[in-house]
């Protein structure tokens, strides 16, 4: 989860789950109520009478209208070839573009319009048609081709959600993975374990190693096996296969009891990991590799030590991360008003912590077609099960957040602090992030919707060192999870680093393939001589036991 959009997430998170919908119905009534009133301006009014002359060509069978590109949910032919059909797909389209209209056409304040917008497409996608059996061709041919029991294997799929998963669609067969059995199955052990986190060391599979090892840290958002997440799949196996020494940190997931966990507490505990990691090893200097929102932990960590002129990190590594928030706006930033903030901030303080499953709901609803109504469609309406996916799975397997850490969060997104030098501080020191002179390597993705692309490249530009900026040609996750061999794979690559992200892009090469293999020459050229490859832990920390570990394990 990208930093800001995680900063987000937690402002909705704690108030968004089910009462998603509500709330939107809540929003629509008042905007209607607004253009009703004797405020609407004249793009209002522009967009009434264009909705006049537009239900007249529908009426008169002349509408044009169709589908965006990119939307599915009227792909069947049916659409297309019947003419009812049609005119109902172009009736419905019609409306809610109507509705998206007059709610950006309010004369409010931007955020104001924005949350209108929001809320008035929850529920018009909610209302598609395509969501009701009579509404969806393809349901209703399975409906006589199985003689009703499409139907009845529909209802026994939403009485298990109503039970199982808070009433919201299933995204994916959990019973088809296990942590162990078939997901962090790459061969490792635990030579390190605390209240905190557990230090993972792989088993090498080279007979020679690099010298410098890279010590991964993932988000405390989300547990750590989406870069382990299976065999092939696993960004822990290719590391290992191109002669690099693994580490990773497991973090425990936090209840209640922990909820004064704070950031510098995490900021100690990959210190304590990176003094085990060189310990073990006997290297003087580690890489560091961070995942989403873990990329502000281990900036924070490289800040920190440039202040003490401390060059343990010989380089860092963040993957679809923005320290800078201010460049592309996601949807939920309208979601982060100081008081809508400090209110959410009140919640998660109140329990203690703030609930993942709550923050996975967030990002849900950013794309409920995508998330929540392609499930209700295939599981309720079709009655098929849910998809057993490796990626949903580990989506699925949410984690808290200690409320200390939260308000933390949220402070810093507030202000942008990784920007303003001196606004963030570690252990009470200012830290400049134009002071961390090692070697960074930054990811973004192309489609991210969490963590926009734009956002990743400026925070790339505010290292102080010779950074190198790659763009991957994919979402979130799939950045992530990107191993060789898919051909639809790709990335950018630039050797300049431009002010503007748009020039980057405009002037980058795209490489067919996986990032992977462009990050792991880029480390190894990093990582000094080789050396035989050696048993995991040393004297002062043994193996204590197999990966993936306790930590993992523990809901």
């Amino acid at each position: 989860m990208g930093d800001q959009a995680g900063r987000e997430a937690a402002a909705v998170g704690g108030i968004f789950g089910q009462e998603a919908m509500e709330a939107a119905h809540q929003a629509l009534e008042r905007m209607m109520a607004d253009i009703a009133g004797p405020v609407l301006g004249q793009d209002a009014v522009a967009a009434q009478s264009g909705l006049v002359r537009e239900v007249s060509r529908l009426m008169a069978g002349q509408s044009d209208l169709k589908p965006e590109a990119g939307d599915k949910r009227f792909t069947d032919p049916m659409w297309k070839d019947n003419p009812l059909f049609q005119a109902w797909m172009q009736g419905y389209l019609l409306w809610s573009k109507s509705v998206d209209a007059l709610a950006g056409a309010m004369g409010m304040d931007e955020l104001a319009i924005k949350r209108n917008r929001f809320f008035a497409n929850l529920v018009t996608d909610a209302l598609s048609p395509t969501n009701t059996m009579l509404g969806n061709p393809a349901a209703m041919k399975k409906f006589v081709e199985t003689g009703g029991k499409s139907t009845l294997d529909g209802l026994q799929n939403f009485l298990k959600d109503l039970v199982d998963n808070g009433g919201m669609p299933a995204q994916v067969d959990k019973s088809a993975f296990a942590v162990g059995r078939n997901l962090a199955m790459t061969k490792g052990a635990v030579v390190f374990r605390n209240d905190m986190f557990e230090l993972i060391q792989y088993t090498p599979v080279t007979e020679e190693v690099y010298e410098t090892p890279v010590l991964f840290v993932p988000s405390m958002i989300n547990k750590y096996y989406v870069l382990d997440l299976a065999p092939g799949r696993s960004m822990f196996e290719y590391a290992l296969a191109q002669g690099l020494q693994v580490f990773t940190i497991s973090w425990k997931n936090p209840s209640a009891a922990e909820s004064d966990w704070g950031i510098d507490n995490y900021l100690e505990q990959i210190l304590n990991a990176c003094a085990a990691v060189r310990e073990i090893t006997g290297s003087p200097q580690v890489h560091l590799a961070a995942v989403c929102a873990a990329g502000m932990l281990t900036s924070s960590v490289a800040g920190f030590l440039a202040t003490r002129g401390d060059n343990q990190v010989r380089s860092s590594t963040t993957i679809v991360t923005g320290l800078d928030n201010a460049v592309e706006d996601t949807k939920l930033s309208i979601f982060t008003a100081p008081d809508m903030v400090d209110m959410v901030a009140g919640i998660s303080q109140a329990q203690g912590v703030l609930d993942g499953r709550n923050l996975s709901s967030a990002f849900t609803w950013m794309r409920p077609n995508d998330l929540v109504w392609n499930y209700w469609v295939n599981n309720y309406l079709m009655g098929n099960p849910p998809p057993a996916f490796d990626i949903l799975y580990w989506n699925s397997d949410a984690t808290r957040m200690p409320a200390k850490t939260h308000r933390e969060f949220l402070d810093q997104g507030l202000v942008n602090a990784f920007t303003k030098p001196g606004a963030v501080k570690v252990f009470g020191t200012p830290i400049d992030m134009a002071e961390v002179k090692c070697d960074t390597f930054v990811m973004g993705g192309l489609t991210d919707h969490i963590c926009p692309w734009k956002n990743s490249y400026s925070g790339a530009r505010l290292y102080g060192g010779k950074t190198e900026f790659v763009l991957v040609g994919s979402g979130h996750v799939q950045s992530m999870v990107n191993p060789p061999g898919n051909p639809k794979s790709s990335y950018y690559v630039n050797s300049g680093l431009p002010e503007s992200a748009d020039e980057w892009l405009k002037t980058a090469t795209k490489k067919q393939g996986s990032y992977w293999e462009h990050w792991a020459p880029w480390i190894i050229a990093r990582s000094g001589a080789k050396r035989p490859a050696r048993a995991a832990g040393s004297a002062l920390f043994p193996p204590i036991a197999e990966a993936p570990g306790q930590y993992v394990m523990e809901p």
